[in-house]
C-alpha cells in the first residue's frame, strides 16, 4: 500500500539523499553529467529545498509499505494553478506502478486544499519517457519551452496540464 507523508524541514536530508539516486537515474540518458551535477546542486542542496519549502512547495515523503519508495512536491502558483514541481519513485520501485498511485493521492490533496475547479501543471523534459506515463493520466502538452536554469543550461521541457 503506498502512503504519502507531508515532509517538513527534518526531512530536507532524506529528500536531499534520495533525489542524489533517483535523479541521476532518471536523467542519465538525457542530460550531460555536467548539467546533472548542476542541476542537482541547484534543486536539491539541502539549503535550497529549505528554500522551496519557505517558499510554499509541499514536500512529501512516499512509503510502500512502510519501506522509503520516493518523494514528491507540489506548489500552488496561483489562485488556481497548481504545479506538480517533483514526483521521483526510487528505481528499486520503479514499475510496481506507485508512481501512478502517488499522482493520483496527490490529486486528491489537492482536491481537499482547493476544492473548486483548478489545474495541475508539471513540466516534464521533452525526452523523458515518463512523457507517456503522464499521459496515460490524462495530462495534455499545454506548450513547450526551453528555460534557463543558469551556467547555460536549459531544461527543455513540455509543460502538461490536467483540469481538476
Amino acid at each position: 500500500m503506498t502512503h504519502l507523508r507531508q515532509a517538513d524541514i527534518a526531512d530536507i536530508m532524506l529528500i536531499h539523499e534520495m533525489a542524489q539516486d533517483v535523479f541521476l537515474q532518471t536523467y542519465k540518458e538525457i542530460l550531460s553529467p555536467e548539467q546533472l551535477t548542476y542541476m542537482l546542486k541547484w534543486m536539491y542542496a539541502p539549503t535550497n529545498i529549505r528554500k522551496q519549502m519557505e517558499e510554499g512547495h509541499k514536500y512529501f515523503i512516499v512509503y510502500a509499505d512502510k519501506e522509503l519508495a520516493g518523494y514528491a512536491s507540489i506548489e500552488q502558483e496561483e489562485k488556481d494553478l497548481f504545479h506538480l514541481q517533483k514526483l521521483y519513485i526510487l528505481p528499486h520501485f520503479q514499475g510496481k506502478h506507485l508512481g501512478r498511485e502517488v499522482f493520483h493521492k496527490l490529486i486528491s490533496y489537492i482536491k481537499s486544499i482547493h476544492p473548486t475547479p483548478c489545474r495541475l501543471e508539471l513540466n516534464v523534459n521533452r525526452n523523458n519517457p515518463a512523457l507517456h506515463f503522464y499521459e496515460r493520466l490524462g495530462m495534455k502538452k499545454l506548450r513547450e519551452g526551453d528555460f534557463p536554469i543558469g551556467q547555460g543550461y536549459f531544461m527543455t521541457d513540455y509543460i502538461m496540464g490536467l483540469e481538476l
